[in-house]
């Protein structure tokens, strides 16, 4: 088997690892805090600390990807973790938690490396298949969530923490050995990068929505294991099924979001999940049974996952030259997502004794990203037809029901010698050649009248004074009811040979 069709599943299977990791503290939560004493405020923090590094990393990861290769971060991110991965094992203060909490955030941050590696590898109309496959490698989280607990009970949970060492050194070695040496390179500067995109309203658009959707995934995920012991007083074994079960579905989801964002248009897929994340948020705001409660979580499972294969379609269509800074931006925004939840729920249930305000915000900024949605789709489709026409050859002027022009495109400037900025306002009069007769502009606007168009031969004017022959085609646009809104004129030069005939 060729090294580079090793990528996909190496990289897959080393994020499973990294984020098997990540999630270790809030997964062994529920056992820990019978060693080390924390209060709820203390017991959130210690749960949201690892999303921190997790998150900002990403950032130059995506960059360090694309410089130096998923090979080399892969290896180096696997080795650094065994440090704080042994510190925790062996932690018995708050400060302890928090200090390897910290760093073992790098074992989320390594996902901007198969984002920014895997689709060189690959076509772009496959992207957001790979990706998505890629990014079920969240299911680290899962088989943490559901494996840690079971063998916490009988090993003890230092234990558990300390076998992740020997997944870590694994790892590390498999990525120095199968990883890619040849993985192409890009070596533009990281602020030259960052320049290049930090004012695209589109970058902080995806990254909005990433925050949500995979924000909603990383959130549940830390919160889920406490919440469901100490507000449905389940025992720790099943609560942790119970959200591997949630992180199963999303992960599941999230290579069939990458899919149908391959196959369908991707601002439609969104509309569909963040309308579906509004109102499971609704669902889950008025604090319902177990089993209500249960549905709501899942249905944000089953959106979240699909949104998040989603949106890493979209990165690469519109910074294909950037795709390793813009990864980067995007997934840190998402892994933010996951940061400030837990805390802003903990710190509402404090002050309401519920946490109803918290998940309507939730269903807030779903609508809100909904909305956004929404308008990007309409832009796309006026960007579409902007660009047809620019870019098609016959000359194209627009005008309004007056008859004074609103638009033309650069053919019409290569043929006449006008350029927009001294067209626009003015009337096609100023193309007149005198060679019609006022009856022959009669009879094309009673024709355009009659049957909504007009083409035929025209003698016209360019800026030089010269006069040159044209086919035209001049069309009424109407509304959806019917009334004439624009019209529409597209023509082409017709050349004549020396003895002045049609060439």
């Amino acid at each position: 088997m060729k090294v580079q069709k090793l990528q996909l599943p190496l990289q897959t299977f080393s994020l499973i690892a990294g984020f098997m990791v990540w999630v270790i503290i809030s997964s062994l939560m529920p056992f820990i805090k019978e060693d080390i004493s924390l209060t709820p405020g203390q017991l959130s923090l210690v749960t949201a600390v690892p999303v921190i590094l997790g998150s900002i990393l990403r950032v130059p990861i995506g960059y360090w990807t694309n410089k130096y290769g998923a090979r080399k971060i892969f290896s180096i991110s696997f080795i650094l973790l065994i440090f704080p991965v042994y510190f925790i094992s062996i932690a018995d203060s708050l400060t302890d938690l928090l200090i390897g909490g910290l760093f073992i955030g790098i074992g989320g941050a390594i996902f901007s490396v198969g984002v920014t590696s895997i689709p060189k590898y690959y076509p772009r109309e496959k992207h957001g298949l790979v990706n998505g496959i890629y990014g079920a490698g969240n299911i680290g989280t899962a088989v943490t969530t559901f494996s840690a607990p079971v063998l916490a009970v009988k090993f003890g949970w230092q234990t558990t923490v300390q076998l992740l060492i020997i997944l870590l050194i694994a790892f590390a070695v498999l990525n120095f050995f199968l990883g890619d040496k040849k993985e192409p390179k890009v070596n533009t500067p990281l602020m030259q990068q960052i320049k290049s995109v930090y004012k695209n309203p589109k970058l902080w658009f995806l990254s909005l929505f990433y925050f949500l959707t995979f924000g909603a995934f990383v959130a549940f995920t830390i919160y889920l294991p406490n919440f469901l012991v100490s507000h449905f007083e389940l025992d720790k074994v099943d609560a942790g099924m119970r959200t591997a079960g949630f992180i199963v579905l999303a992960t599941a989801m999230r290579p069939i979001g990458g899919w149908l964002g391959d196959k369908f248009n991707s601002f439609k897929i969104l509309m569909i999940v963040f309308t579906c994340l509004t109102l499971s948020g609704l669902l889950l705001a008025f604090t319902p049974s177990l089993l209500l409660y249960t549905i709501g979580c899942l249905a944000i499972a089953f959106f979240a996952g699909i949104g998040n294969g989603t949106i890493f379609k979209l990165v690469p269509l519109y910074f294909s030259k950037q795709a390793g800074i813009v990864n980067g931006i995007v997934s840190a925004m998402g892994g933010l997502g996951g940061f400030f939840p837990p805390l802003i729920l903990s710190i509402l249930f404090n002050l309401t004794g519920h946490y109803a305000i918290g998940f309507m915000a939730l269903s807030q900024v779903a609508l809100a990203s909904l909305i956004i949605v929404i308008m990007m789709y309409y832009q796309e489709n006026l960007e579409l037809a902007k660009n047809v026409i620019n870019h098609t050859a016959e000359a194209i002027l627009i005008t309004d029901i007056e008859g004074k022009i609103l638009n033309v495109n650069p053919a019409f400037t290569a043929i006449t010698g006008y350029d927009s900025s001294e067209m626009i306002g003015q009337t096609p009069r100023v193309l007149q050649s005198g060679k019609h007769k006022k009856e022959f502009y009669q009879m094309m606007w009673d024709t355009i009248k009659v049957k909504g168009f007009w083409q035929g031969e025209i003698w016209n004017k360019k800026k030089t004074g010269e006069l040159y022959l044209q086919w035209l085609t001049i069309s009424a646009v109407k509304n959806e009811a019917g009334e004439v809104k624009n019209y529409v004129g597209m023509f082409s030069e017709l050349s004549r040979d020396d003895k002045g005939h049609l060439a």
